[in-house]
């Protein structure tokens, strides 16, 4: 069966491989003439759909390498050396099975993402009397608010919010975090995580095709359709190399007197190397990235990713964790701080902003109930108004609140700190100061960066000078540029040197500046956004440290392909130099050459392997950060609420 699968695949090889044994057969059995007949005609039609290939190349502008192929089997068949020319054939379709082979080892990681997308859900169908139905559905078909079961070992289908009161899940396909995670009653699960031991329900909160594996899946569809830049390094090498090429089995010809000595030359200069070789690397470059939770969306990005010279940052949520905690609640003379919590949180739940679900969070923390709207209105990376009850509310920057309420105080804020200002009815209610600490591993990844190549490291954001230079200096960053709007971000962006340039953000108003930056990456791990979209790199885990990754598999990727292509040329090169003298004949040349192929493609594999530097913490140093930051600013509501409102 094997067999018979293998011959079906591959149909030039197996009929290249009957002709050269009928060839043989023939030769040794008396009949030359009839061997070299056959052997010519079957060439002759191998060298006609080549050129028709090469034509086909030519007109989408890509330099056709089979030219030296070509002119080696028109040579060996001209002087007799039917046989090598046959072996020749044989070298470039087996190099189609070779590729085969090579292309699923490199891509082993990106198949296992696509086979492992969910395909079916199990949504159960309440019974007032107790027995609930269960039914498999298309995972397409699956709607929100949709109650599922999730089967022990089963993958999740859709991202859901777990109804039963605690589950254990492996999401090492999203985050590349071995450990399973515990989640418990409320929390969000992503599809794609694997269910523990038990059976648990969710209740879908996103369609299939908004889900986080669905996303991850369309991104890795992408890559693995995606050309890497192996045309553009193979047209840099094609034409010296066929001319040198031409030149010494010219030069050979010319010195010996015989023409034999040109096919023998030619046969060492196929074009393997950069024809399989190369793109092997590249594909392997994707298949490791996407193992280390890192989404590079085609293979040209990979040689920007291996040259990038300057890197530009987002603040919030790229070097910062992007989850401000409510430090302390300052309510204006006539409100209690609670009620400017609640109503600031309850306008917050029609807000995009960064800080909103912070507030939302930190209203729900301390026990507070969200008040509802049917008046709500957005002005985009300024401010929210709702109405509450008949009480206008709004949320937002100072300007903002100013031109709603004269008597706005300007809240006095300590570096690193933002505040969110309240009006009520057109009088100044109060401020609520968060706080956003850098991540844990950002001053190591500024490091790191700062020592290994890339020579300017900036910061764009749009949040005030204070709270940037003072993340800026806890993190390493000498340049900033703050209190910017996102079309300044582009231009910044599009000004800086040396290129190329790095853009690194995760929010919405990140979309712009990483579509115009050499190569951008959007820290996507919290789900699909449009700065996702608009990136060339997505970082499926939440940790900086994974631009260390991305930059060094986009480097020692583009090294192995490299040197994959000179090891290539080098041997052929030196043994064509061999060649000139006679000593290697056309049909062990032809032989030669394929073991010269093989190892070329062997090495390029070496792009799936090899160390990654450690520049970051590890997740759970990064939560228990985040615990202790939550646990201090609820000790410091509890101070701030007595020193608002002592008791008794």
């Amino acid at each position: 069966m094997v067999l018979i699968r293998a011959i079906r695949r591959y149909p030039v090889i197996t009929a290249s491989a009957a002709v050269l044994v009928v060839v043989l057969i023939l030769q040794f059995s008396g009949e030359p003439t009839a061997a070299r007949w056959l052997a010519t005609a079957y060439v002759g039609v191998f060298i006609a759909w080549t050129i028709v290939g090469m034509v086909r190349d030519v007109l989408r502008g890509h330099v056709g390498l089979d030219i030296l192929a070509v002119v080696a089997m028109v040579a060996a068949v001209a002087v007799g050396e039917y046989i090598a020319a046959l072996i020749v054939v044989l070298m470039l379709s087996g190099g189609e099975a070779l590729e085969d082979f090579a292309g699923r080892r490199a891509r082993r990681d990106l198949t296992a993402l696509l086979d492992r997308s969910p395909r079916i859900a199990h949504v159960i169908h309440p019974d007032p009397g107790g027995a609930d139905e269960v039914s498999d559905l298309p995972v397409d078909d699956v709607v929100v608010g949709d109650v599922l079961l999730v089967r022990p070992s089963e993958i999740v289908p859709v991202d859901g919010i777990l109804l039963t009161a605690d589950g254990a899940f492996d999401e090492s396909s999203l985050t590349g975090e071995s450990m399973p995670v515990t989640r418990e009653a409320g929390s969000e699960v992503l599809s794609g995580a694997i269910n523990g031991t038990r059976a648990v329900r969710i209740q879908a909160m996103r369609l299939s095709g908004d889900s986080q594996y669905q996303q991850i899946v369309a991104l890795v569809r992408g890559a693995q359709e995606s050309r890497a830049p192996v045309v553009r390094l193979a047209d840099r090498f094609a034409i010296p190399f066929t001319a040198v090429s031409l030149v010494l089995a010219g030069t050979a010809w010319a010195i010996s007197g015989d023409p034999t000595r040109f096919a023998e030359v030619l046969v060492l200069a196929t074009p393997c190397p950069l024809l399989i070789a190369a793109p092997v690397a590249f594909l392997g470059g994707l298949s490791r990235a996407a193992k280390a939770g890192v989404i590079i969306k085609s293979g040209a990005v990979i040689e920007q990713l291996a040259r990038v010279r300057a890197i530009a940052f987002d603040k919030t949520g790229t070097l910062t964790q992007g989850r401000p905690d409510l430090v302390a609640v300052h309510a204006a003379e006539g409100f209690d701080a609670a009620e400017v919590l609640q109503l600031a949180a309850s306008a917050e739940q029609y807000s995009s902003h960064v800080l909103a679900e912070s507030v939302r969070r930190a209203a729900v923390d301390r026990g507070l109930e969200l008040l509802t709207s049917n008046d709500a209105s957005e002005v985009a990376t300024n401010g929210v108004e709702a109405v509450f009850d008949g009480r206008r509310v709004a949320v937002g920057k100072p300007s903002f609140i100013a031109a709603r309420a004269p008597d706005t105080i300007a809240a006095v804020l300590s570096p690193g700190e933002a505040a969110a200002y309240v009006a009520v009815d057109g009088r100044f209610a109060g401020t609520l100061v968060l706080a956003d600490d850098p991540r844990p591993e950002s001053s190591r990844v500024v490091a790191w960066l700062s020592q290994n190549g890339i020579e300017r490291i900036t910061m764009l954001t749009g949040d005030g000078s204070a709270t940037a230079d003072s993340i800026a200096l806890q993190v390493g960053i000498d340049e900033v540029h703050a209190e910017i709007l996102p079309s300044d971000k582009v231009q910044l962006a599009r000004e800086l040197s040396p290129r190329p340039v790095m853009m690194v953000g995760d929010g919405v108003n990140d979309a712009p500046v990483l579509a115009a930056s050499d190569v951008g990456v959007a820290m996507g791990a919290k789900g699909a956004t449009a700065a996702g979209d608009a990136a060339d790199v997505v970082i499926l885990v939440d940790s900086l440290a994974k631009i260390v990754d991305a930059i060094s598999i986009g480097r020692h990727t583009l090294q192995v392909a490299l040197a994959a292509i000179w090891i290539g040329i080098g041997l052929s090169l030196g043994l064509m130099l061999v060649a000139m003298t006679g000593l290697i004949p056309a049909v062990a040349g032809a032989l030669i050459q394929e073991l010269v192929d093989l190892a070329t493609i062997l090495y390029a594999l070496r792009a799936l392997g090899g160390p990654l530097p450690q520049a970051a913490a590890s997740a759970g140093t990064v939560e228990t950060a985040h615990s202790s930051r939550r646990a201090d600013s609820m000790s410091r509501w509890s101070k701030s609420r007595r020193a608002d409102h002592p008791v008794g």
